[in-house]
């Protein structure tokens, strides 16, 4: 024989140990002349089990879902301590279970007098104890499901504009829907199978449990048709149970397109209002307009997270700003507190004067698109993009038209490629017509084409519109294209905030040169005016106001280098090196040259002639594509 997987082995025990009693009762069911269905009041049990049990699963799942799902979102000492009272049900023999609720409903006390003592021995009384002990395994199961939503979806759909309960109703529930349907399968079949809590506050009407513990105490024999109505009815349950849902009605079949009529009303121009404070989001060329500058901006951000602190201050008159840092230094952190999704105390958020800060994410006039390439996984792409409150399906048609998308507006976020996908949450964000513009690191999980793509098309955006906004990038050349004001950031922490051309152009400190993507970074000590040494040799700097004998760092942008051959003449000083490396990028050609000991020089130039690898050369540093830092207490 061969052999077999352990795994196979103990599967294989525990289901024999499960179906073999089953298989027993079925046998002995089929071989017996006297099964019992005439018994008296069988079928009037089988009915109270069954509404009993559906009326507790409607209730349970009414009230324990949303209890799931705050136990789920909530991280306090007091939501961890009512999740376990939650559970305490299933620790508690289920008679005592029935003790225990006799001494809150039972006749004689407050409630239970209240109603006249008919929350026992009634119909009312048998949904009580069966919600007793039902209820933790759908507030378990649902809990679990709502705990492996997405935490960004429903940060994402807060600021789209949907309020709690809409959030709740419209993603959370869905998305944990599989696990919700599974607790309400098992809060059925333990109420449907209910006994002990059941015997003790309500005997009467008999459920088909209590039925069957009647039948038992005149014989076996009189169990089987009970049994196997119970076993009957949990088959039927579990069998629905695992049919698939009707598929949820889609506006678009997966290969239409949108329909031409609103193609048109995408395409044609927008209403004045579409271009006014508070919708701008539109070409505003498309109406005959000029291109209304962008919405000044103005950031005091001042919050702590755990042991992290972020605080923040820029001003960008140009409406367009890039927070630029390493990973780690509060980037998405800002874009969050931007967004309201840390709260109102996070700082002041200034958007053309007015202060917005005060608001909740569901009323700030942002469009947030988050890092990576989430969207909602139960959505279509065109009801991706007008999902948010307040979206504008004329406008969410014009993106999907000028992003390339009208083609592919019925399909799932599983069947969109990464770049599709990021250009849906643009339009996403675009729909609903924002006054701001938040975009996570938009590009990074993109590839090279499709980065450099959907970077143009965000420039030609920010252009055409009146949209002011706020990228936050570890990537210099992001930061270039896409803003016009630049913060430098590291460990929460400004190390620069201005023009970006600026910034750029005059780096206040060797790390934020290093930020901005400086490859020639060194350093040095001031040996003379105008003069560095630095690794056996002499470099002409300018050193401005540096002490003699100063440590300094030291740093020339690769565009101020130029490579000569070694007995190369013309104007302004040459330092003799070696090329080390030569990278043929097409183009352009990437040199790397040794100009002494730890001292490795990087350029790019245009494709031409170069000296080979370890030829001797020459190189000549522009001053005006150079800077100079004193190193803190160097000397």
């Amino acid at each position: 024989m061969a052999n077999r997987s352990p795994i196979v082995v103990l599967a294989a025990v525990i289901t024999c140990y499960l179906a073999g009693p089953v298989v027993a009762f079925l046998v002995r069911l089929a071989g017996s002349s006297a099964r019992g269905f005439s018994a008296p009041g069988l079928f009037e049990s089988l009915a109270v089990s069954v509404t009993t049990a559906t009326i507790t699963t409607a209730s349970v799942t009414v009230f324990g879902v949303p209890l799931a799902y705050l136990l789920a979102r909530s991280r306090r000492r007091a939501a961890r301590a009512l999740g376990v009272l939650v559970v305490v049900p299933l620790a508690v023999p289920p008679v005592m279970s029935g003790v225990i609720l006799v001494y809150l409903v039972g006749p004689y006390t407050a409630i239970g007098s209240f109603f006249g003592g008919r929350l026992t021995e009634s119909m009312a009384g048998v949904v009580l104890a069966q919600s007793f002990v039902s209820a933790p395994f759908l507030v378990v199961a649902a809990r679990a499901a709502f705990s492996a939503v997405d935490p960004t979806l429903l940060d994402m759909a807060a600021t789209l504009g949907l309020h709690e309960i809409r959030r709740f109703l419209t993603v959370a529930v869905p998305l944990a829907g599989a696990g919700i349907r599974a607790g309400m399968l098992l809060a059925w079949l333990r109420a449907f199978g209910e006994y002990g809590a059941t015997s003790i506050v309500a005997y009467h009407p008999y459920t088909l449990s209590v039925f069957n513990n009647l039948q038992f105490s005149l014989g076996l024999q009189g169990t089987l048709a009970p049994t196997a109505l119970a076993l009957g009815g949990a088959a039927v349950v579990l069998a629905a149970s695992v049919l698939p849902l009707p598929p949820a009605p889609r506006r678009l079949r997966s290969s239409r397109r949108l329909p031409d009529a609103l193609l048109a009303s995408g395409s044609a121009p927008l209403p004045a209002a579409a271009v006014a404070p508070g919708g701008p989001v539109v070409r505003a060329a498309a109406a005959g307009r000029p291109v209304v500058p962008a919405a000044a901006l103005e950031l005091h951000l001042d919050l702590r997270l755990g042991s992290f602190r972020l605080s923040l201050e820029a001003v960008a008159p140009s409406g367009r700003l890039a927070v630029l840092g390493p990973s780690g230094s509060g980037k998405s952190a800002t874009l969050r507190a931007l967004a309201g999704l840390f709260g109102t105390d996070a700082g002041q958020v200034r958007l053309g004067g007015r202060e917005v800060g005060t608001l909740s994410p569901e009323e700030r006039p942002i469009g947030y698109v988050t890092q990576g390439l989430s969207l909602f996984p139960h959505l279509d792409v065109w009801r991706q993009v007008t999902f948010g409150a307040g979206a504008r399906p004329e406008i969410a048609a014009r993106w999907l038209s000028e992003l390339g998308l009208e083609e592919l507006a019925g399909r799932m976020p599983e069947q969109l490629s990464g770049g599709q996908r990021q250009r849906v949450r643009l339009v996403q964000a675009l729909a609903r017509a924002p006054e701001l513009l938040l975009l996570d690191e938009p590009l990074s999980a993109l590839d090279v084409p499709v980065r450099a793509e959907l970077r143009q098309q965000l420039r030609q955006l920010q252009r055409e519109t009146s949209l002011s906004t706020v990228i936050v990038t570890h990537d210099p050349a992001e930061a270039a294209v896409l803003a016009d004001d630049l913060v430098v950031l590291a460990d929460g922490t400004v190390l620069q905030a201005g023009a970006r051309a600026e910034v750029f152009a005059h780096p206040a400190s060797v790390a934020v040169a290093g930020l901005l993507g400086w490859p020639n970074l060194f350093g040095g000590t001031v040996a003379e005016p105008g003069m560095i040494t630095c690794g056996g040799i002499v470099v002409r700097l300018p050193t401005g106001p540096l002490a003699v004998g100063e440590r300094v760092s030291w740093g020339v942008r690769p565009e101020g280098i130029e490579i000569e051959a070694a007995d190369g003449t013309g104007d302004g000083p040459l330092v003799a090196g070696v090329v080390e490396d030569v990278i043929d990028l097409g183009p352009t050609t990437e040199l790397a040259v040794s100009i002494g000991a730890g001292v490795m020089l990087r350029l790019a130039a245009q494709r031409r002639r170069f000296p080979p690898v370890g030829s001797p050369c020459a190189v000549r540093l522009d001053p005006e594509a150079a800077m100079v830092w004193p190193e803190p207490g160097g000397t």
